[in-house]
């Protein structure tokens, strides 16, 4: 306490306040999961509804408090603090004072303590359909990081000193920065200014050569003498800007794939507006993904092209597959890999809990030119990692004042996409809620019931072993539908540095498992671990199907082909908001 300036600490009095807000906060939750179990019409064990585990655990509350206050108050003869691993490693609190600090240590530890009984009394609710409670769960968990000490001026020793240092510079620049969201309706994650599409990411060369009124399609310029005759089509997300595989050269996914000797397309997809008001998704796999591959073939003349299909482009490509397959063109397609891709959503993980009947009416409150703003999606997934996505910003950037540090990958994240409003409602109706793409013939594609257990297109699965969107058990369920030669990876990290990841910066690792298994559990259970990235495994892959160069001229170049380049990659569509 000596070298902590006198006057910014909270006193015992304080403390206590606190104390009580806090636990009585947690007192009212309990309360309110009794009133919603007494209320729950038909419990589901058939039985009136047991108060007791709710009572257990706000005994149990109350009896940690206590020894929570013992030392704090009389830390000689207490019993010693047990931390979790997660709670020792959590950053928000790393600075040395929220362990030195007496005051400052205890407000952490009472923050851990409410934390940990809060998601305990959700735990102890009985009689509420498992998805309400995990509702409830994600609730909690998003209050529970809103509450966090590190979000207010008064129990953060880090804002207290920095304004003491800066004699209240930094909460006036903290507030400017605030100011700033607010006016753009945006968190913002990363300094403005300090990317600029075709300066300093996606730079890797081409030309646009298609634009319709869905997409544009790049063509890369290939740097080797010869490249693989099947070319490479990717189709990223729409929910997101394609650059995600074209960031700053180094850790670009498309200039190390044409570096690899493929000739390379992408699909670059424009950002809704009211144009696109009656967009559906079989427009995604007719008049996007079809018409893509058709034009690559026919524009290089060949029979099929690899194709790449990164999280919902990736659930699009599997309806793709299985349209052509229906359809006796399986042949266009000589592979699909997934990235981070799902067609089962019963494990999709918390995005599930967006797809209810209130949410549905949102879509449509929030539509009504027909598209979706993109920062209401951004706000969501934001949402879904609200720790580091959100408090982390809130913190640093406006009660610190900090200035944002340039980060190409928050650059991308922060870069929002509309979306056509009908097939997004759809899209989360017909998928993540009733699971249709997973049932044979339960879904149609421009009236064609489709079944992905007819494709057997090669193929390849990556999964994030830490993929909080679209989680790796969920990922890996495509292995149960699809009937030809597969190959699954786990990565290591997540949704998007688990893709990400290039063969330089020798980061994470994956494994593999050659002897094959029948879950993930089993898999992880026999595979090795491979360091650094999986991009080399996929390109092996790839090379063991096509095998065939040719001469890396023509319309091999972009823009010399029968389609002439309309502009310099990355296109028009990618700028647009």
């Amino acid at each position: 306490m000596a070298d902590q300036p006198e006057g910014i600490t909270p006193d015992l009095k304080d403390l206590q306040h606190w104390t009580w807000v806090m636990g009585r906060m947690q007192q009212m939750m309990m309360e309110h999961g009794l009133d919603l179990m007494q209320a729950a019409p038909q419990p589901l064990n058939g039985s009136p509804f047991d108060p007791t585990p709710a009572i257990r655990a706000s005994a149990d509350f109350w009896a940690d408090t206590m020894k929570l206050w013992q030392r704090f108050l009389d830390p000689a003869h207490a019993e010693p603090a047990e931390e979790t691993p997660e709670q020792a490693r959590d950053k928000r609190f790393k600075a040395p004072q929220w362990r030195e600090d007496p005051v400052f240590d205890f407000i952490r530890q009472s923050y851990f303590l409410i934390a940990e009984h809060l998601v305990k009394g959700v735990d102890a609710i009985e009689g509420v359909d498992p998805r309400q409670k995990e509702q409830i769960r994600f609730a909690t968990r998003g209050f529970i990081d809103a509450m966090s000490p590190t979000n207010f001026p008064a129990t953060n020793p880090q804002v207290l000193e920095k304004a003491i240092e800066t004699r209240g510079e930094s909460l006036l620049k903290g507030l400017q920065n605030m100011l700033a969201d607010m006016a753009k309706g945006q968190l913002t994650q990363t300094s403005e200014g300090a990317f600029e599409l075709g300066r300093n990411i996606a730079v890797t060369p081409g030309k646009v050569v298609k634009r319709t009124a869905m997409y544009e399609l790049i063509h890369y310029a290939p740097t080797t003498e010869n490249v693989s005759k099947i070319p490479l089509l990717i189709f990223p997300p729409w929910i997101n800007r394609f650059y995600i595989l074209d960031l700053t050269p180094e850790k670009s996914f498309i200039r190390w794939a044409v570096q690899q000797g493929l000739s390379v397309f992408v699909v670059s997809w424009k950002s809704a507006d009211a144009s696109m008001k009656d967009v559906v998704w079989d427009d995604f796999i007719e008049r996007g993904q079809i018409d893509a591959i058709d034009t690559v073939r026919d524009l290089l003349g060949v029979p099929a092209v690899h194709t790449i299909g990164y999280c919902v482009a990736g659930t699009t490509l599997a309806a793709t597959l299985a349209l052509l397959t229906a359809r006796g063109e399986a042949d266009k397609v000589a592979s699909a890999t997934f990235f981070t891709a799902q067609v089962d959503f019963t494990q999709a993980g918390d995005l599930n809990l967006f797809v209810d009947d209130e949410q549905m009416k949102l879509i449509e409150a929030l539509s009504p030119d027909g598209f979706l703003d993109g920062r209401y999606m951004a706000a969501t997934f934001n949402l879904l990692r609200g720790r580091d996505l959100i408090w982390n910003y809130v913190a640093n950037n406006y009660l610190m004042g900090a200035e944002y540090t340039p980060f190409d990958l928050l650059h991308w994240n922060s870069d929002v996409t509309n979306l056509p409003s009908k097939w997004h409602k759809s899209y989360l109706s017909d998928l993540y809620r009733d699971n249709k793409l997973a049932k044979p013939g339960a879904i149609a594609v421009a009236g064609t019931p489709i079944d992905l257990t007819t494709v057997t297109t090669p193929a390849y699965v990556q999964a994030g072993r830490e993929d909080h969107i679209a989680p790796a058990e969920s990922v890996w369920k495509i292995t149960h539908h699809f009937g030809g030669p597969l190959r699954f990876v786990l990565a290591g990290s997540g949704h998007i540095a688990g893709v990400v990841n290039p063969p330089a910066a020798g980061k994470y690792q994956y494994w593999i498992n050659e002897d094959g298994a029948d879950s993930l559990a089993a898999f992880v259970a026999g595979a090795r671990e491979v360091k650094g990235s999986w991009w080399p495994d996929w390109r092996a892959w790839i090379a063991a199907l096509d095998a065939e160069k040719v001469p890396a001229t023509g319309a091999r170049i972009p823009g010399k082909g029968s389609l002439a380049a309309l502009e310099d990659a990355p296109g028009t569509y990618v700028r647009t908001r």
